[in-house]
This record gives structure tokens, C-alpha cells and sequence, in this order.
């Protein structure tokens, strides 16, 4: 009870943090968010040069009651700092956040209509950007 506790309040302290980045200027933003791979899911280097397959091994390392909730945070993450870039660079970040909450949303036993929401956001985004590149 106290692990579900403690990642209950990780997880929203996570979703009031990147709120409060969100809000600040752009320029910023990319910063902070850096800040937050290092504190609440791992090195920002490591998620951002490694494949899915070692981004999927590195969850090992968390307990298992927590793995689905700091995969989503990644997602978060990927999904927000995607929104902050252009092109082939944003692009990636999408298609990483997409794998990330498809195999979260297949696992998981909770279902949430702000991740499907995501997903389909993120399936647009990437079919616009396909077609853009197609002209």
C-alpha cells in the first residue's frame, strides 16, 4: 500500500511539474524538461541516442508496481518536448511516445481516454507530417 502511495504522488507531482513547465516561455522549457528525464525517469541522453528496445530494457531497473506509470512519464515527456520541435527530430520524440503509450494501453490494466486522446493526436500529427514530406 505505501509503494502505491508513493507512486501515486510521484505520478502527480510529475503531471504538476511538466504543467508548470508547459507554461513557462519556450525557450525555457526545453531545459526544464531535460531536468525532468534526469529526475523522475533517467538520464535524457540515454532516452534520447538508445533504440526502443534498450529505452523498453531500461524500465528493469524500476520495481515492477511502478514500470507502466515511469513509461508513461517518458511518454509524457517525449510527447511534450515533440511539441517543442519541428520536423524529422519532433517526429522521432512522436513515433517514441506512440510506442511507448501503445504498449502501456496493451499492458496495463487501466484504461485512459487522455492516453487514446494522445495517440490519436500523435497518429495525425505523423500522417500530416508523411503527407507534407510526400509533397
Amino acid at each position: 500500500m505505501l509503494k502505491r502511495d508513493y507512486i501515486l504522488r510521484l505520478i502527480r507531482e510529475f503531471a504538476e511539474a511538466l504543467e508548470l513547465v508547459m507554461k513557462k516561455d519556450v525557450s525555457k522549457q526545453r531545459d526544464e524538461i531535460r531536468l525532468m528525464y534526469d529526475q523522475y525517469v533517467g538520464p535524457y541522453s540515454l532516452y534520447h541516442i538508445c533504440t526502443m528496445d534498450e529505452v523498453m530494457d531500461s524500465f528493469e531497473r524500476f520495481p515492477p508496481e511502478e514500470r507502466a506509470e515511469r513509461m508513461e512519464m517518458l511518454a509524457e515527456l517525449y510527447y511534450a518536448e515533440a511539441g517543442l520541435m519541428a520536423g524529422i527530430g519532433g517526429d522521432e520524440l512522436l513515433q517514441r511516445a506512440f510506442a511507448l503509450f501503445d504498449f502501456i494501453d496493451r499492458h496495463d490494466k487501466t484504461f485512459s481516454i487522455a492516453r487514446r486522446t494522445k495517440m490519436a493526436d500523435i497518429q495525425k500529427r505523423l500522417e500530416q507530417a508523411a503527407a507534407g514530406a510526400a509533397d
